[in-house]
């Protein structure tokens, strides 16, 4: 039986925009390509019920570069804890602040709170069951390695490619633009889909498809249904934000084709 699969892009701290995508398609396997937390007001239920769904065996995680941000403190904290290596203690506090001014400021004025020495268990628990990269095949099968049969190669920012300033191409998956091109597929994948760019309107760009409408400010999330053999179809739920603010947003590629649903308290389109 196939399984029906949907990729979230980068939510951002936007429960409301996750829960309708549950409504729209509540028998669905979702793949969130990570960003799912900071930014946005409510960084903590996205998380709560992504890692419902992902202990239901529903939900694939992955990581993004926001994710990794908050790895980096909580990573050198438990090392220092082991070693009680001061310099060990001052990774960990780099990487803590490197996070705070990239968007974790928002989840510790959301807890009221937060430190590494009083890290929250659930936050820890969703940061060890990311992934980098994954295929999904036309069964709705997801896959840690290029498959022999057709596939959609998904990660958070681009493909997994060697580059100058990411030699790990896992780490280049999480952080690397469309313009740091062009990025090779493996044989037998069909298109690769990514968040972390914003964009106005989803867009191709190649066999890359981008996804990132900015939902925690614009109130649009995109959600694409995965098809192996064309481009998926894709979704734009539409709730409380501001849309011209996508307007800031590069332009590039081709727009592809989205079914747009409008939400309770959607500005008019």
């Amino acid at each position: 039986m196939t399984r029906q699969v949907l990729i979230i892009p980068d939510l951002h701290g936007r429960p409301d925009l996750l829960r309708a995508a549950l409504h729209q398609y509540p028998d669905a396997h979702y793949l969130s390509l990570g960003d799912a937390i900071d930014r946005g007001p409510r960084s903590m239920p996205v998380v709560e019920t992504l890692m419902d769904l992902h202990r239901a065996g529903r939900a694939t995680l992955l990581m993004g570069n926001h994710e990794r941000m908050m790895q980096e403190g909580v990573k050198y904290y438990r090392q220092y804890l082991g070693t009680h290596d001061l310099g060990d203690y001052r990774r960990a506090m780099e990487g803590f602040q490197w996070w705070m001014r990239a968007g974790g400021e928002t989840v510790r004025a959301e807890l009221g709170s937060l430190t590494l020495e009083k890290f929250p268990p659930l936050l820890e628990e969703y940061l060890n069951v990311l992934r980098r990269v994954v295929y999904v095949t036309a069964d709705g099968e997801i896959h840690d390695h290029p498959p022999s049969h057709p596939s959609v190669l998904v990660s958070h920012a681009a493909p997994p490619v060697k580059h100058p300033q990411h030699p790990n191409p896992l780490s280049a998956a999480l952080w690397l633009r469309p313009f740091e091109g062009p990025f090779p597929l493996p044989e037998g994948v069909t298109y690769s889909v990514h968040g972390h760019t914003p964009v106005p309107i989803p867009c191709r760009l190649g066999r890359h498809l981008y996804l990132d409408l900015g939902a925690y400010d614009t109130g649009r999330l995109a959600i694409a249904e995965v098809n192996v053999h064309g481009l998926p179809t894709v979704t734009v739920l539409c709730g409380r934000g501001d849309p011209t603010r996508g307007r800031k947003y590069a332009r590039f590629g081709e727009p592809v084709p989205v079914r747009p649903v409008d939400l309770p308290g959607a500005p008019p389109r």
